[in-house]
């Protein structure tokens, strides 16, 4: 007869996803999550392998529950130099302020830690942060077409420098940084390719 699992794996997951996200992989030990899940270590183990295995499952679920709705956003808005900026709005204000303040970002935490010296981590930093990169680019481009940049602005150079900031947002955030200041630097940034008004 098959073993039936008195838990939720989904819920569990989630609740491991913030631990990490919070803690880091470096810092959290197995007997973290077991106090965080409540669920004893062969339970974890069953379910989801070892505690790096664990982190990579994690990792995921914040790819997709997380990064993707607000990089969807930005994806879906066509109005060029405003979507740029309501991205980084949004993201400010959930690094800085309500449940999640100074959390940083999981992906760009994992970027800055051990977590990264796996290769399949590493595979899903790079995936992530390539599509920040397309979505950015993909605003800048349509920002040019409607005259928004200034004369010379390249979408290429200023999608890569963008994306840069957005990490340095999320761990500048993690370390307590002011969202004032924060959004000064991204209203310099944005404005430096911006045609003059």
């Amino acid at each position: 007869m098959a073993d039936v699992k008195h838990f939720d794996p989904d819920a569990t997951l989630d609740t491991v996803m913030r631990l990490f996200w919070r803690q880091g992989l470096a810092t959290t030990g197995i007997q973290d999550v077991v106090n965080a899940t409540g669920l004893n270590r062969s339970s974890l183990y069953a379910t989801f392998g070892g505690k790096q295995e664990l982190y990579r499952a994690a990792l995921e679920r914040y790819v997709q529950e997380r990064s993707r709705p607000l990089l969807g956003q930005l994806e879906e808005d066509n109005s060029g130099l405003p979507a740029v900026g309501e991205f980084f709005a949004r993201l400010i204000k959930t690094r800085c302020a309500g449940e999640f303040a100074q959390w940083g970002c999981m992906v760009s935490n994992a970027h800055a830690g051990s977590e990264n010296g796996d290769p399949v981590v590493r595979s899903v930093l790079d995936r992530q942060h390539q599509r920040l990169r397309t979505a950015l680019h993909a605003a800048l481009t349509s920002a040019q077409r409607q005259h928004q940049l200034a004369e010379g602005a390249d979408p290429d150079s200023a999608a890569d420098i963008l994306a840069l900031l957005a990490h340095g947002v999320n761990l500048r955030s993690r370390a307590g940084a002011d969202a004032r200041q924060l959004q000064a630097t991204v209203t310099a940034a944005i404005t430096s390719v911006a045609r003059p008004a």
